[in-house]
């Protein structure tokens, strides 16, 4: 997986999450001090231009922000969501999960058309980007309750164990 790197100025991590889509503000000095010597564009952000992929963001966040539910997740320690994933060349699955505060899962629950329900933690998953933004308004919709959701990973079997 891949990703741009820009360094935004800003008056707040807040104000850069408000103005750009798909985000991930990052504010630890040793993790700057490791991409430092890769430093991409260096924008304002309030700039009227922004660079390629960055002004496309703006623009993606702009035209959420009218709508009802923007932001309704953002700053939330814990949110949980039912989403349904569709792929061309499988079963549609629902996927219950437990998002933290920058849209990371902390555990998730599989389940899939015919009845199956595998649970799963960062400890199953090869790597763990963020897979929400906590602003996109689409989420209000998708949110279950804490107790919906520690129902069925009570129920689920763990995506290693057999069946």
């Amino acid at each position: 997986m891949g990703g741009s790197w820009w360094w935004v100025r800003a008056r707040s991590e807040r104000e850069i999450l408000e103005t750009f889509a798909w985000v991930e503000v990052v504010t630890d000095p040793e993790t700057m001090a490791r991409f430092e010597s890769e430093r991409g564009a260096e924008v304002d952000i309030d700039a009227p231009r922004m660079p390629p992929g960055l002004a496309e963001l703006r623009a993606e966040r702009a035209a959420q922000r009218g709508r009802v539910g923007f932001g309704a997740m953002a700053g939330r320690n814990v949110v949980h969501l039912r989403r349904r994933w569709d792929e061309e060349d499988a079963e549609p699955v629902v996927y219950l999960m437990e998002v933290d505060s920058d849209g990371r899962r902390t555990r998730q629950v599989e389940l899939a058309a015919d009845g199956t329900a595998l649970r799963s933690g960062p400890d199953d998953w090869v790597f763990n980007p963020p897979v929400v933004d906590l602003f996109d308004p689409v989420l209000v919709d998708q949110e279950i309750s804490r107790s919906e959701f520690e129902g069925h990973w009570a129920r689920a079997r763990h995506v290693d164990s057999g069946p």
